[in-house]
């Protein structure tokens, strides 16, 4: 018969807080303890079930490799003699090599956080690349004690409960608990001495000042990662680092899509009517001269290429610019203008707006030969 989920065994969810096992756990055993449940024949089995799988999810390692491997971690299966008979500390340190980055942790316990930070540039910034400088407020070693958390002069003592291991075991009856030493708060090390700058702690909060290199490319979501400038470790454990977001603000002239650009240029209808020359604006702060020609209409779309962003990490690469023409018509006319446009609509034909009467055409059509137009 297959062993059941130990999370099924207590009745708690995965996700379930070191809280919520403990209490399951209390009320399980309260109710399955062989001296109290003397009319259930299965007490004393489930009793030990309840035990064994308390004991794996309250232990934080052995939580974690059975979260990722289930039963399969501490079977005879699993290796020679199975990780039920190996050395287990010696197992999870083998694990947290290989997972620690994706349980977000190091095999260091005292590491400290990772931190994050966001930062919005502008798309010039994204263009040329740019160094700027970011205030970050996180714990850092304290100098007094160089992160040791004793006075001056003074080292750490070695627990006497655990014996320096931090971790703690005691029998009850046929079965062995291990839990995290209570005297020293599973750190193997006690502080008789603690530095009066940091209360022991090994770490004071500190507001730096940090220079973050943004390279040329970079895009909205793109993030920078700053190695050891996270929050200071416990104890002299490793600093956590520093993960710096990126937002791209948006910009009055360019819209971008990747490494592309587009500008929308309004053209007036004399020039789209008779073509010309217009410059373009281009995001490196020069321009381009783009020819339009006659009878351009709006919507129209000239391509400039390698005039767009540059391409992180592909140096000398760039997008496109697209411009999209918008052909504008003239406001705030006088008399004048207006008789001249009037005049000008009455010398035009049928060719010069064929748009205008295929249109027509096609309503025609679509309403029937009684509908006028």
């Amino acid at each position: 018969m297959p062993k059941r989920d130990f999370y099924d065994v207590l009745g708690v969810p995965r996700g379930a807080s070191d809280e919520q096992i403990k209490k399951a756990y209390k009320q399980k055993a309260r109710t399955l303890h062989p001296d109290s449940a003397t009319d259930n024949p299965d007490a004393e089995s489930q009793f030990k079930e309840v035990n064994e799988a308390y004991s794996t999810l309250n232990n934080p390692k052995k939580r974690k490799i059975y979260d990722h491997l289930g039963h399969d971690a501490f079977s005879s299966g699993a290796g020679a003699q199975g990780f039920s008979g190996a050395d287990f500390s010696q197992f999870t340190d083998v694990f947290d090599s290989f997972f620690g980055d994706i349980m977000g942790k190091s095999r260091n316990s005292g590491r400290g956080s990772d931190l994050r930070y966001n930062l919005n540039v502008s798309l010039e910034e994204a263009f040329f690349g740019a160094e700027k400088t970011i205030e970050v407020t996180a714990g850092a070693l304290c100098s007094d004690c160089n992160g040791r958390g004793t006075a001056t002069g003074m080292a750490p003592t070695t627990c006497s409960v655990c014996g320096g291991s931090g971790r703690v075991r005691q029998s009850r009856g046929m079965f062995m608990f291990e839990s995290s030493c209570g005297a020293c708060g599973g750190k193997g090390t006690l502080i008789n001495n603690p530095c009066h700058a940091c209360s022991g702690s090994g770490r004071v909060t500190k507001t730096q000042r940090i220079n973050v290199s943004i390279p040329p490319g970079i895009e909205t979501d793109n993030r920078i990662r700053i190695s050891g400038r996270g929050e200071a470790g416990t104890q002299t454990g490793m600093h956590g680092d520093l993960y710096v977001f990126i937002t791209v603000e948006n910009h009055p002239v360019f819209a971008r899509n990747n490494s592309d650009l587009y500008c929308q240029v309004p053209v007036s209808m004399v020039t789209a009517a008779l073509g010309g020359q217009i410059d373009i604006p281009n995001i490196d702060g020069g321009r381009s001269m783009v020819r339009i020609d006659a009878g351009s209409q709006s919507g129209k779309r000239l391509r400039l290429s390698g005039k767009g962003m540059p391409i992180l990490r592909k140096s000398g690469i760039r997008g496109n610019l697209y411009v999209d023409i918008h052909v504008e018509t003239p406001v705030n006319l006088t008399q004048g203008q207006k008789e001249l446009l009037r005049k000008f609509d009455e010398a035009g034909s049928s060719s010069n707006n064929p748009r205008s009467v295929s249109f027509k055409d096609k309503l025609k059509g679509f309403w029937g030969p009684s509908q006028k137009s």
